[in-house]
């Protein structure tokens, strides 16, 4: 249980801090709920993957939702990609290995200061 609080926390964290900050402040957040929970390396890196993960890609098709599909369907042939879901899936997997390696990060701070 306390581990979905941790990767419900750093979904929340995220979405408020992407409002104020860049794109990047997503590891800040991860890193810093790691640093408090004490958790194995591993197990920080899946939490901070999986709320990062679920929170680009949710706001991804929110975006694209919005504007219609109009935008990812073009990035995704500058990319050479098939079609736009996979190109809304290689960001969220972007962005979830950030939060992976930021929430890793910060459960091996927490053991270093141990």
């Amino acid at each position: 249980m306390r581990f979905f609080i941790s990767i419900f926390l750093i979904a929340l964290g995220s979405m408020v801090a992407e409002l104020y900050f860049a794109w990047w402040s997503v590891a800040v957040v991860a890193f810093l709920v790691m640093l408090l929970f004490n958790y194995p390396p591993g197990r920080a890196f899946l939490g901070g993957f999986a709320a990062i993960f679920l929170f680009w890609l949710l706001t991804a098709f929110r975006k694209d939702a919005a504007n219609e599909h109009i935008l990812a369907p073009k990035m995704a042939a500058l990319f050479h990609l098939p079609n736009y879901a996979l190109f809304i899936l290689v960001i969220a997997l972007v962005g979830g290995l950030v939060g992976g390696v930021a929430g890793w990060s910060g459960s091996l701070v927490r053991r270093m200061l141990q």
